[in-house]
């Protein structure tokens, strides 16, 4: 007879105890050359993140050339005064380094991940590409051949077509934000190597951008590091340049974008609201969650789990352009999808949410969840050092205070039920929201009249 096995089990681990967090404060200074410095050292983060940021809005893209700054941005990887562009991404990739760059309202951000081992080499290409870009025709050639392939993949995306004609309904026709954020295909194909320089030229220099370092940084001269690499950079100072103001028409009313046969209706609702300078800013975050942050919001309670509309809707606010003097903005949205014949009842029921919200307000595990969800993982959100410099490169497109982070998640938790019921409320008026739904016009449009939520609209998709 065997004896029988028996299992040993290890102790099981317990928690330790628990430590305050709060979210990084970086260290702020300016090298010779302008360029001003936020440094963040992250103990045990050797992969280190450098964000720099840019003023190279999009509103300063010259006329007719909308996608310039999309063009140069992808061009600063393309080749250096030293280097090819083949010879550029072999040097990144001996370093196991990765950079990107993209353009969006507020400007250019390039972002540079690299082995803290490898940050000096990385930071001197980096700085290469920022001093001395090449702008060779042929790689600007590829660029803009390369975007033009793009536009029809995203027109034929019911998303981003949604978020186009959103666009184009809310803001005037001369204005930047009003048009797709790259380019139209007939503005890029206007685009060549003069225009991507010329645009460098007038708004890429060190005295106006700012440069981010998150990582492990034990050991490492970072000054020196930086007078030898970016600091190196140089130009002249800039121009004043006025900021326009944001308007916006938000007055109700649908558009429907025609795609005949499509199965799914693809919703994106939003108007313009007001960005992080706001006072109203953390109570607006707080109920907007509630609204429609996640899997056990109000949408998402009735039409995912009770109708079974959707997979998902989502309630969000993104700052398209924030400043201190009141000329910055925050796109306040309601995005997802339904299928085709339920398009009607699905938007029928999102406006009695809201008007639900407006009439009973939020309850107390309603609010509470939601800090929970928003302050309680914040500290997980912020393991990797790509995260933090992301945020901190955020707070200075925003012109926002170094400590605003960590100030917001102290907000958050104090913030009470009936602030942040008010404040999404105000966000969200049932009557003062543009309604983009792309989807079979032929099934939906007759449905979405009968709702009386203002007056609908069919345009070609």
């Amino acid at each position: 007879m065997t004896e029988a096995a028996t299992m040993q089990f290890h102790p099981q681990p317990q928690a330790g105890t628990a430590r305050p967090w709060a979210f990084p404060a970086p260290e702020r200074c300016a090298l010779d050359n302008g360029l001003t410095v936020l440094r963040c050292d992250r103990p045990g983060q050797q992969l280190v993140a450098v964000e720099i940021h840019l003023d190279a809005p999009l509103d300063a893209e010259p006329k007719g050339l909308d996608g310039v700054a999309t063009i140069m941005a992808r061009a600063f990887s393309e080749g250096t005064d030293k280097h090819s562009a083949e010879e550029f991404a072999a040097e990144l990739d001996r370093c196991g380094a990765t950079l990107d760059a993209h353009a969006d309202h507020p400007g250019v951000r390039v972002s540079l991940e690299v082995p803290v081992s490898r940050l000096p080499k990385a930071l001197g290409l980096l700085a290469d590409a920022l001093r001395a870009p090449a702008f060779a025709d042929s790689e600007v050639e590829r660029l803009v051949r390369n975007r033009l392939d793009e536009i029809p993949h995203e027109a034929a995306n019911p998303a981003r077509r949604a978020a186009k004609e959103l666009s184009k309904e809310l803001f005037p026709a001369s204005a930047r934000m009003s048009r797709p954020r790259q380019g139209t295909e007939e503005t890029v194909s206007a685009i060549d190597s003069a225009a991507v320089r010329a645009f460098y030229e007038r708004h890429v220099r060190p005295a106006t951008a700012t440069a981010v370092v998150v990582g492990d940084l034990t050991g490492i001269d970072l000054d020196a590091v930086l007078a030898d690499t970016l600091g190196a950079w140089t130009g002249g100072a800039a121009e004043p340049r006025p900021v326009p103001p944001v308007t916006a028409d938000d007055r109700g009313r649908v558009v429907i974008v025609d795609r005949p046969g499509a199965v799914q209706t693809q919703l994106l609702i939003g108007r313009v609201g007001p960005d992080r300078h706001d006072r109203v800013w953390s109570a607006q975050v707080l109920g907007t969650y509630c609204l429609g942050g996640t899997l056990t919001s109000r949408l998402d309670r009735v039409l995912r789990e009770e109708k079974g509309y959707t997979y998902g809707v989502r309630a969000f606010a993104q700052v398209l352009r924030s400043a201190p003097e009141g000329t910055g903005a925050a796109m306040l949205a309601i995005s997802g999808s339904v299928d085709t014949p339920n398009t009607g009842p699905a938007l029928d029921d999102l406006w009695k949410v809201l008007r639900t919200l407006a009439a009973e307000g939020l309850t107390d595990p309603e609010r509470d969840v939601a800090v929970q969800n928003l302050v309680g993982v914040a500290p997980l959100k912020y393991e990797t050092a790509a995260a933090v410099a992301a945020t901190l490169a955020d707070q200075v497109e925003q012109h926002l205070p170094d400590d605003f982070q960590a100030h917001l998640y102290r907000q958050l938790a104090q913030t009470g039920t009936v602030e942040a019921t008010a404040a999404v409320v105000s966000a969200f008026p049932d009557d003062r929201l543009v309604t983009v739904l792309v989807g079979d016009a032929a099934q939906i449009e007759e449905p979405v009249k009968a709702l009386d939520i203002g007056e609908v609209t069919v345009v070609t998709g």
